[in-house]
């Protein structure tokens, strides 16, 4: 049943009316909260990068030294070359963008997950194209870094993005019948 409007926005609160609603309500809410742990994580990940000394400046040489003994033992190491290339394009511009990428997406979903978890009717549609936009960025990047974390974190949103819809139906769905 809805509340009244308060701030012009709907308010929810439904009586949840079968075990299937019971469920994929559980595991929406659950879904809900990790995504807000990984916005926090992106948050402090976005606000280190902008406090701690810039990583390109002595990250290179950390690299070089940990992957010294595998690349005298094997020069054409994968991992090991992949280490050191990446720390040496590090650069500030490149630091500065993961910032306000990790910051900026940070900040839009805690504000999503705050608002799903307080049930605002708006929050449902707007979560889905965010998401979705999200997904197509993160699947973007994969063609350039083949990152499985990418991939994996493209998943667990696909998850979010169904049963953000799943509770998204059901909601309308009291809502008709209320």
């Amino acid at each position: 049943m809805a509340s009244p409007p308060i701030d012009g926005h709907i308010h929810l609160t439904i009586e949840l009316q079968t075990p299937q609603e019971r469920r994929i309500h559980g595991l929406f809410r659950i879904s809900v909260f990790l995504k807000g742990g990984h916005a926090l994580l992106e948050l402090v990940g976005g606000a280190l990068l902008l406090i701690v000394p810039p990583a390109f400046t002595y990250l290179p040489r950390i690299i070089a030294k940990l992957t010294q003994e595998e690349l005298i033992e094997d020069p054409n190491d994968f991992v090991a070359t992949f280490f050191v290339q990446s720390a040496h394009q590090l650069s500030i511009s490149s630091e500065l963008f993961a910032a306000a990428y990790l910051l900026s997406h940070g900040i839009i979903k805690l504000f999503l997950v705050s608002a799903l978890l307080r049930n605002k009717l708006w929050a449902y549609p707007w979560s889905l194209g965010v998401l979705g936009v999200f997904i197509l960025y993160q699947l973007y990047r994969f063609t350039y870094t083949h990152s499985s974390w990418l991939i994996a974190l493209s998943i667990f949103d696909i998850l979010v993005i169904y049963l953000i819809g799943k509770e998204y139906r059901i909601v309308r769905n009291h809502l008709k019948t209320a």
